[in-house]
């Protein structure tokens, strides 16, 4: 056996230790063929809008008129809202207005949901998708975001402005919409029932759909609710508007409904989306 003297032993040892970093032997020494790992990027949105004042006192106004008849302090406490319970209102959050007047008894739901994956291998905006595409799927409508080929729907256009906005995401409300006013849309209340009937909406988030739905029994007065769930990036929102006849044998109609809480829900995907 050949002699090696002891510093040229040492000084081997230590190039065969010290000859390349880590990461850059992991990187080279990897096998032709082996399957690589990339992580999935988060969502856009990091934070939630303040549900109780994502609707500004003209909207509600609007929406509600019952509440300009109360008295100022039980006024003021209605504009106010009644926050939904979470734990975590940067993951949901919600809230929820109500007013009544001799015909009728109106409420209105606003829901927030920010989805984050837990798989790495998925994007949270392809988690919201999930999110969005089963709450369409209940409903009974597509899931998928509509081509261009799409029918508009009754008050795709002019899409109405929220006016200020939010100045940065999750903390202030948005201005009331400029056109909630059912005649500031082209259909206004004439449409058919065809044009008034449960769809997939082209014109509000990255994927969108309404839903209308009368529940009534025997003589109990009959309540009509329109929902518009819409996803924007990594946010699933949900609108939930509703009538209640105090006469039982009148049915809430569905236009003005339709017609306000599509306006609304435009209104919240331009807030979010500043």
């Amino acid at each position: 056996m050949a002699y090696v003297p002891g510093i040229a032993l040492l000084a081997a040892l230590v190039s065969g230790c010290t000859g390349g970093s880590g990461t850059e032997d992991a990187t080279t020494d990897a096998k032709p063929g082996s399957p690589t790992f990339s992580v999935a990027p988060p969502g856009k949105y990091r934070t939630l809008p303040e549900a109780c004042r994502s609707v500004s006192t003209g909207t509600l106004k609007q929406l509600l008129p019952g509440l300009a008849d109360l008295p100022e302090d039980q006024r003021e406490r209605a504009y106010e809202g009644r926050a939904s319970v979470t734990y975590d209102t940067d993951r949901k959050a919600g809230c929820t207005w109500q007013a009544r007047t001799a015909d009728s008894t109106r409420t209105l739901v606003v829901d927030f949901e920010r989805v984050v994956s837990y798989d790495p291998s998925v994007s949270d905006e392809d988690s919201a998708a999930t999110v969005y595409g089963k709450k369409a799927e209940a409903a009974g409508l597509p899931a998928s975001s509509p081509s261009a080929d799409d029918s508009a729907d009754p008050s795709a256009t002019p899409s109405p402005s929220t006016g200020g906005g939010a100045a940065s995401q999750g903390s202030t409300s948005p201005t009331a919409p400029a056109s909630l006013d059912p005649s500031g849309n082209d259909t206004g209340g004439d449409g058919d029932a065809e044009d008034l009937a449960p769809r997939v909406l082209n014109n509000i988030g990255n994927a969108a759909f309404l839903d209308d739905s009368l529940e009534s029994g025997g003589s109990a007065a009959q309540r009509r609710t329109v929902s518009v769930v819409f996803r924007t990036s990594n946010v699933v929102v949900t609108v939930r508007y509703a009538e209640q006849a105090t006469d039982a044998a009148e049915v809430p109609e569905s236009a003005e409904l339709q017609e306000k809480s599509q306006a609304l829900a435009r209104g919240l995907d331009e807030t979010i989306s500043e």
